[in-house]
């Protein structure tokens, strides 16, 4: 019990200290772009085009001087009437068309083609509701490739950052994605597939790193291993279990509202790292010890595989965590299929890099002064057991 009650004044501490600096909206890009682009006929390339649409009427209203859009828009996104949104904006057609025209274009050897609306506005539900806006571009019939730019809801708008355009696109005899941000504003339908999947390995790489609660799960994982074998075999099982139902979930395979999921995954932070604090709270010095009596496969005691078998299961709601974020909805097709390998990838290098730079230091400390390397370990777990519960109270309350 005096183990336990030592654990829980720092802990306690922590959580005083933790809770305003404590993000509910840790994880993913602030807002998703999506353009799928087709060639129904020669000359012409149509865009459809979904803006969330909240974002959208603030946006538009600033840029267009338009504050009427807000005061027609705003009461229809609040009472979820759909045709009351899209009729919103076909009545002040002229300013959207305007923002969308000066952030998103198709262009062909540096000539920008010309846009023209084509169907009703109409509003969908993706995680919050999308407008849906579908222009024509009347481009060249001689053109080979096509250029695609977005520079919609920037940072300096102060709505939203990080804003993330994800196109697919069946154009010019190729199919394929491409993700677009602020460092990288547009691409061309000529590029190779070398340059087309480094666009989502990095797009894999940054949404770990900018991801904070993604960042503290692995933390949690590395601090909380007992030999090198386990934390690898832990983040193999994580990957897995996040691919299986990254792919599903882009795929439309199975859908899972983001006010489930996200409280899952601040709960699984908390539950990963309160793993390591109970067991230096039961058994103190001997907590990193590893029982290797048995004939188990990989050398692993039978806490090691109920701590495999929860990092499975949380690894597949961080799946939904993932596709959510990336936002891929549509039938199957190959090079989606490899864009999310490589997405994948880039996650996957980011947790190895981690994994190669922090552990040796763990073990270095383990060996060199055990006493030191419990304290470290306890307090990191205990900090990431803070962050992880308060995140799962303010996204239950913002669901």
């Amino acid at each position: 019990m005096r183990k336990i009650s030592v654990l829980l004044g720092p802990l306690a501490v922590l959580f005083l200290l933790l809770v305003p600096l404590a993000r509910a909206d840790a994880h993913g890009f602030s807002s998703v772009v999506y353009a799928d682009v087709t060639a129904p006929s020669a000359g012409h390339v149509r865009v459809d085009l979904e803006l969330e649409y909240d974002l959208m009427l603030y946006s538009v209203a600033d840029a267009q001087d338009d504050d009427a859009l807000v005061k027609a828009g705003q009461p229809a996104w609040d009472a979820a009437d759909f045709d009351g949104m899209a009729k919103a904006v076909e009545d002040h057609e002229d300013s959207v068309l305007a923002y969308v025209d000066d952030r998103f274009g198709v262009a062909v050897d540096g000539t920008a083609c010309r846009p023209t609306p084509v169907e009703d506005y109409r509003v969908d539900m993706r995680d919050v509701p999308y407008l849906h806006v579908v222009l024509d571009y009347a481009c060249p019939e001689t053109a080979r490739a096509h250029e695609i730019h977005s520079t919609l809801f920037p940072d300096d708008e102060g709505y939203v950052t990080g804003t993330k355009t994800i196109v697919t696109y069946d154009l010019d005899f190729v199919d394929g994605s491409a993700a677009l941000d602020s460092s990288q504003t547009s691409f061309s339908t000529d590029q190779s597939t070398a340059e087309r999947f480094w666009e989502f390995f990095k797009l894999g790489v940054e949404h770990l790193l900018t991801g904070i609660d993604h960042l503290l799960f692995l933390l949690a994982l590395i601090a909380g291993s007992r030999r090198l074998r386990e934390i690898v075999l832990a983040a193999t099982t994580f990957t897995l279990a996040h691919s299986v139902t990254l792919m599903l979930a882009a795929f439309g395979v199975v859908a899972v509202s983001p006010s489930v999921v996200e409280p899952i995954i601040a709960l699984s932070i908390a539950v990963v790292a309160a793993w390591h604090l109970w067991r230096l709270a039961t058994q103190g010095e001997h907590a990193l010890d590893l029982d290797v009596s048995s004939d188990s496969h990989f050398a692993l005691d039978r806490a090691g595989w109920i701590r495999l078998a929860v990092v499975f299961c949380f690894g597949l709601v961080h799946g939904l965590g993932f596709a959510g974020a990336l936002g891929i909805q549509q039938a199957w097709s190959w090079s989606l299929l490899w864009s999310l390998v490589v997405f994948n990838l880039g996650i996957e290098a980011v947790q190895l890099s981690l994994i190669v730079l922090l552990f040796p230091m763990f073990a270095l400390l383990r060996r060199k002064a055990p006493t030191a390397d419990l304290v470290v370990t306890g307090a990191i777990a205990a900090t990431v057991t803070v962050f992880g519960l308060v995140w799962f109270v303010q996204r239950l309350a913002a669901g």
